[in-house]
């Protein structure tokens, strides 16, 4: 029944819209279920089963984090399977119980592509494609190389979904789509790497060295990155590389800098190594090219560096930025000063790390730094200094060479390298250390609570260090001196950074 004007009411419009789109869901599925797909009958019922509880998509990212090897893929992975976390949980508590839509019925689907197992929930909207599509759009959010490898995968299993008659199209269009949603939604809690602010500044004057001519590069062999080492040959014919012992890595960069043969320095190692490398380019006025090859590349990520032709690229063009190094007095083993390019930290964290560089030879980094923590974590003895002229007890007292930012739920990393700001956080102690760190470490940077505080300051004095009492800086571990000064040496060290903006 129309009105006067002859207007159609909404009921009667939504009802021919929903009829209309009813119809072509079911023709399409038809038409999928009765045509033959060379090659489909053999491959998609089992992509559709391995799909099942995300299991496909699980051990595409650990293949992508270990064949990636580097951090975008890591980051890459990590993100898709955060992406697929949150279309599940989703499509599970909110989608399947909204619309209550019966599955298909399968009359038309050959024995041979249908699922052995068929699900028991409602059919709108698909869950498999929902995971597909939040996976491969948060791998291509980070990477788009690693984004359009998954994609086809991904597009093949929300095709199975109806080709195996357990889905109508628009069911799996609906998933799709919130698929993608979620991916982005992750994004806006967990920005990528590319939607964050160049790191680093300011621009500093630093030569340009096509092909490492005059560059001399140390590789720290025990970093694990003899690989690196020979990428970084062919990728600049003209330097010199010298491979190295951790404990020779030192002695190797002050021959090189005194020398007079090299306008600048290279580094290829984790943190420790580029530790050594900062110090003794700062000393030299030498600018700094760090090759991340380590375990850990904090530093380099930090400053954008995620490869060797990252540096590669900076040292062609010249393109350079002036950093912070965070200092401690008195240094370690008799030196004047320490100096950290990362963190510097009493407590909890040293002996974390001493447990795991023992450990880590025997059963592997990750493994060793899990049991290191469960084992410090236990313990009942908090380190005891006074801050500042006021004693407290203390689980954990860190200092961070300029302020650390929140990388989604959790502070982690620098936009700006040239602050002239330590990061300094305290854990209080009392009962419970690991409950006490975790709440630190879920506390914003800034924040004060009952169990951490932190503040951004230029300068701490920590006196009334008991014997025995070690300290990391770098993930180097010393003994602490009875007192202690930390602060800043301001834009020290020159280091090449590849210009990311105009």
């Amino acid at each position: 029944m129309s009105d006067s004007s002859g207007a159609q009411p909404a009921d009667t419009v939504r009802d021919r819209v929903t009829t209309r789109l009813s119809a072509w869901d079911r023709e399409v599925f038809h038409r999928v279920a009765t045509r033959h797909w060379p090659g489909g009958d053999a491959v998609l019922p089992r992509l559709s089963h391995a799909a099942n509880h995300g299991l496909l998509w699980f051990g595409t990212a650990a293949g992508i984090a270990v064949l990636g090897r580097g951090a975008r893929s890591r980051r890459a992975a990590v993100r898709g399977v955060a992406s697929l976390a949150l279309a599940s949980a989703a499509i599970n508590t909110i989608g399947k119980r909204s619309v209550r839509r019966a599955r298909p019925v399968r009359d038309a689907v050959p024995m041979v592509r249908q699922l052995k197992k068929q699900p028991f929930t409602t059919s709108f909207p698909s869950g498999h494609s929902a995971s597909a599509a939040a996976f491969a759009t948060g791998v291509f959010l980070e990477s788009r190389g690693w984004g359009a490898a998954v994609a086809p995968v991904a597009a093949a299993v929300a095709l199975s979904r109806v080709y195996t008659g357990v889905h109508y199209p628009g069911d799996v269009l609906a998933g799709a789509a919130l698929g993608v949603g979620a991916a982005f939604a992750v994004r806006g809690i967990v920005p990528t790497r590319s939607q964050l602010p160049a790191p680093g500044r300011p621009h500093a004057d630093a030569p340009a060295l096509p092909g490492g001519a005059d560059l001399v590069v140390v590789a720290n062999r025990g970093s694990g990155s003899a690989d690196q080492a020979a990428l970084v040959r062919d990728a600049l014919p003209r330097a010199e590389v010298l491979e190295c012992e951790p404990e020779d890595a030192g002695q190797a960069m002050e021959k090189a800098a005194a020398s007079g043969r090299c306008r600048a320095l290279g580094v290829l190692g984790g943190d420790g190594t580029v530790n050594r490398a900062a110090a003794v380019a700062a000393r030299y006025g030498l600018p700094l090219a760090v090759f991340p090859g380590g375990t850990l590349n904090h530093f380099a990520y930090d400053l954008g560096i995620e490869s060797v032709h990252d540096t590669c690229r900076a040292l062609a063009e010249g393109d350079a930025v002036r950093v912070d190094l965070g200092r401690f007095t008195p240094g370690p083993d008799g030196a004047a000063h320490g100096y950290f390019v990362n963190t510097f930290s009493l407590g909890v964290y040293p002996e974390l790390v001493r447990l795991r560089e023992r450990w880590s030879p025997r059963i592997g980094g990750w493994p060793a730094g899990v049991l290191a923590a469960w084992k410090v974590l236990r313990g009942e003895h908090p380190l005891e200094a006074e801050v500042h002229g006021r004693h407290r007890p203390m689980w954990l007292l860190f200092a961070g060479n300029c302020v650390y930012r929140r990388m989604g739920p959790t502070p982690g990393r620098r936009h700006d390298l040239a602050d002239g700001l330590l990061d300094v956080r305290v854990v209080h102690g009392g009962r419970l250390p690991g409950l006490r760190l975790l709440a630190a470490a879920l506390a914003g940077p800034l924040s004060k609570s009952p169990v951490h505080a932190a503040e951004k300051l230029r300068k701490v004095r920590v006196s009334g260090i008991a014997p025995g009492t070690s300290l990391a800086y770098d993930g180097e571990v010393t003994q602490a001196p009875r007192e202690l000064f930390v602060d800043k040496d301001d834009e020290a060290l020159t280091v090449y950074r590849p210009r990311t903006g105009p």
